[in-house]
């Protein structure tokens, strides 16, 4: 049973590679808020940048515009179709709002 529930957490890791079914459920409960609202999107993304505020802001608009273009570039981002119909294309726009202001040339934090 304990190997069942690592496999599980290391499975939101997201790291390329065949999941268990189980696994596909927990990465895309773990991708959920990707397609939260706009309100609940935005709070979210702003609280990333507080638990990262020891990151240069240069570095971290880079790192964090990769790590969401990563996830943009997916043909999806849900294994399972619950998912993939309640949020996907929810989550895209969120993730290319988020990419834009990341790149924003003024380089201002929102």
């Amino acid at each position: 049973m304990t190997d069942a529930v690592v496999a599980l957490i290391l499975a939101t890791r997201h790291q390329p590679g065949d999941l268990t079914v189980p696994a596909q459920w927990m990465v895309d409960i773990d991708l959920a808020s990707l397609g939260a609202g706009l309100e609940r999107w935005t709070a979210d993304d702003r609280t990333i940048r507080q638990e990262y505020a020891w990151v240069p802001e240069p570095i971290f608009r880079e790192k964090r515009a990769a790590l969401l273009r990563g996830f943009l570039e997916r043909p999806a981002l849900y294994a399972t179709s619950y998912f993939q119909e309640k949020y996907e294309a929810q989550a895209r726009l969120n993730l290319a709002d988020a990419i834009q202001r990341l790149e924003r040339t003024d380089n201002k934090p929102d």
